[in-house]
């Protein structure tokens, strides 16, 4: 039984701590970030054949089927990770992007 909890409104951060903790808990932190970004890639292409069925871009019909919402967490998850072999807090380096790019002008 998973001791894992994530509170009732998270930030970005909360959910970055929760996947520190969830991939020593499921004996996943030994994956080297190579590995991790495979696996990032991989669960990218389900997201987009999750997001083909959607928009009714033909695909075989015997074609494995994806749940949108589940392939786009399944990203987040990998993110966070590569994120915390980083050091990175997502949340302030989306923060100070943002910044930078309220300043450009988009053309």
């Amino acid at each position: 039984m998973s001791k894992l909890h994530l509170k009732k409104d998270p930030t970005l951060f909360d959910f970055q701590t929760y996947i520190k903790q969830m991939v020593v808990e499921r004996g996943f932190d030994k994956e080297t970030v190579p590995e991790l970004f495979m696996l990032l890639m991989e669960e990218c292409g389900e997201l987009a054949k999750a997001a083909r069925k959607h928009t009714s871009v033909k695909l075989a019909s015997d074609s494995k089927e994806h749940q949108l919402a589940h392939e786009a967490a399944d990203v987040l998850v990998y993110l966070l990770d590569i994120c915390n072999h980083f050091d990175i807090d997502l949340e302030q380096a989306f923060r100070d992007k943002e910044a930078i790019n309220k300043q450009r002008t988009w053309s």
